[in-house]
């Protein structure tokens, strides 16, 4: 079930019934790390799919999904839309991603593991053009590997991109773990045009993402672990950032979080992830690694801090 249709109280006085949306809020599966894309009228939901047995092992992810709604409360599946394994180069792990539109294309940029060629996670890209697909490595090889950066001895340092493109076309990734980092990307989407810079936030552990909001630049990030989301603020898409303390808690019953800030129609949504959804049936609880996508509205003060984000069962109206 994907939907949930309920009467509050008050609406039952008014009898004018009110639709709330449950989190998390698609119940059927388990969907984790959402990236949310506003395209006109509709927003896409493009997800990881958390297929762990149980809580004891480590993420099981082959594919990503795609949800879409015009109302932030019905939600409609359009099922897997890309494997791992459709990168060539690749191996294993569907982990986050994020979509972007630019000169009417949709383009995917995706965390993977690299074969041993390039051994270590990797970034990258496929296109579209359309929202559900089919699509197609755009590349045909990693745009980003753990070679490229040396930071870390990690080897998944490299992980959880989100793009980020001005109004005049320049368009931004930024990704990383532990280390956050950001380049600029060639207007063809699929070359990098500079250095990959480090950005300088405190308690950094991964998942960034850039929005803006009345000319003021902002960087949401899962910090800490187990993972809040923190924020910091600038006047430029390169920063320098200025630190503005934790958004959301700790999620619920996993040590990661993942989010999204979108804007639509008017209001401003957080979306993310949290392991507290019930057992469905013959579906398992969820847990860790078994995570489910939530949403709530965000909220800003009059100075353009970003309020605490309250989670709710409820879900928004």
């Amino acid at each position: 079930m994907i939907k949930l249709t309920r009467i509050t109280p008050l609406a039952l006085a008014l009898a004018a019934p009110s639709a709330l949306a449950d989190n998390p809020i698609i119940t059927d599966m388990f969907t984790a790390d959402p990236a949310a894309l506003v395209d006109g009228d509709t927003v896409w939901l493009y997800t990881g799919h958390d297929e762990a047995p149980n809580n004891d092992v480590f993420f099981e992810m082959h594919d990503w999904l795609a949800f879409s709604s015009q109302d932030m409360v019905n939600w409609k599946a359009h099922g897997p839309i890309m494997r791992a394994d459709d990168f060539e180069w690749a191996v294993s792990h569907a982990w986050a991603s994020h979509m972007v539109k630019k000169d009417g294309k949709y383009w995917f940029y995706t965390t993977v593991r690299h074969d041993e060629t390039k051994p270590g996670f990797a970034v990258g890209v496929a296109v579209s053009d359309s929202p559900t697909g089919p699509f197609k490595d755009a590349k045909g090889e990693a745009l980003i590997t753990n070679d490229m950066t040396t930071q870390t001895p990690n080897d998944w340092d490299d992980i959880d991109p989100a793009v980020w493109i001005e109004d005049n076309g320049d368009t931004y990734l930024f990704f990383g773990n532990l280390v956050p980092k950001y380049v600029k990307l060639k207007d063809n989407m699929i070359e990098l045009d500079g250095e990959i810079q480090v950005i300088d936030v405190p308690h950094f552990t991964e998942a960034l993402w850039v929005h803006r909001k009345n000319d003021v630049y902002y960087l949401t990030y899962a910090c800490y672990f187990p993972e809040k989301i923190c924020w910091a603020r600038s006047d430029s898409v390169e920063g320098p950032w200025q630190y503005g303390g934790i958004l959301n808690e700790i999620a619920g019953n996993t040590e990661t979080n993942h989010q999204s800030v979108i804007e639509f129609q008017g209001k401003d949504y957080f979306i993310y992830h949290t392991g507290g959804l019930p057992p469905q049936g013959d579906q398992p609880s969820g847990g860790r690694f078994r995570r489910s996508v939530a949403i709530d509205r965000l909220y800003y003060e009059d100075n353009g801090d970003l309020k605490r984000v309250i989670m709710t069962t409820e879900g928004i109206e």
